[in-house]
């Protein structure tokens, strides 16, 4: 599933070739996604011009003057800047065309991503209105974080991974980050200090921000608006990693399920 680097690498580049362009035409192929396509989403959006390409969590949104789309790439979904006369393959769902020869196609093999139209405020919107923080902003931090805690006797990695808590960091940036902060994954929330927290916030912010400079990570469907892969898979230290040697101290890196979720770590650099 894309996270939170790949979203926003995807943000990034289509933003250009959308921001300041009216829609001309939306082609909805396949309506049967996550939630249905609305059958009036077509008329509502066209001639709406577009002011911004934002990102919050995990979801896109392209805001224009009428209203917000917003875009959940679900599973396996992307997006790309084509021409409008390019082509489209068997799991090429909707074209978004917007003029001088330029679409935005949404590609979903899975089809459990979603395109849902917005005339409200986007902070009532029933799947925003309740995220934690962004981990980018000045808003995360270890104190924070730390404060959240308190009483928890959840998993470090499941609370870390608890976009009510904070948003958008997903199952291979978690394991990341608790390896570099040196928390074990397993560890109860409410029994890590405040220190430990600053150290994890940190972690966090640095990994992502890598991740988005080397845009994103490729494990299986990842490509960024220009069709390209992402290469933090080259950077990571124990996702995927179990029984090579630990990047710091040789020993086997170990799997085990948090959450359902598989979770890699370091048991001599983590505690």
């Amino acid at each position: 599933m894309p996270e939170l680097p790949e979203v926003e690498t995807t943000r990034r580049g289509i933003e250009p070739h959308l921001r300041g362009r009216t829609i001309q035409k939306l082609i909805v192929r396949q309506a049967s996604l996550r939630w249905p396509v609305s059958a009036t989403l077509v008329r509502r959006i066209k001639h709406a011009h577009i002011e911004q390409v934002s990102r919050r969590a995990k979801y896109l949104l392209i805001c224009t003057n009428s209203g917000t789309l917003v875009i959940h790439l679900g599973m396996s979904g992307s997006l790309r800047i084509v021409r409008d006369n390019a082509p489209p393959g068997p799991h090429d769902h909707i074209d978004m065309l917007v003029g001088d020869n330029t679409t935005l196609r949404y590609r979903d093999p899975r089809r459990f991503g979603a395109w849902l139209w917005t005339e409200d405020k986007l902070e009532s919107h029933p799947l925003l209105c309740k995220l934690g923080p962004e981990p980018l902003s000045d808003n995360f931090s270890g104190s924070y974080f730390f404060n959240r805690s308190r009483g928890r006797k959840l998993a470090i990695k499941s609370f870390l991974m608890d976009s009510h808590v904070v948003a958008g960091i997903g199952n291979i940036y978690a394991s990341e980050a608790l390896f570099r902060a040196g928390i074990h994954p397993s560890r109860a929330a409410g029994r890590i200090s405040r220190q430990r927290y600053t150290k994890l916030a940190d972690a966090v912010k640095q990994v992502l921000s890598e991740a988005i400079r080397q845009g994103g990570t490729t494990l299986r469907d990842f490509s960024n608006g220009e069709g390209k892969p992402g290469y933090f898979q080259r950077s990571l230290n124990v996702y995927g990693k179990t029984g090579e040697p630990c990047p710091v101290c040789k020993t086997p890196i170990r799997e085990t399920r948090t959450g359902q979720r598989s979770t890699f770590y370091c048991p001599h650099c983590q505690r």
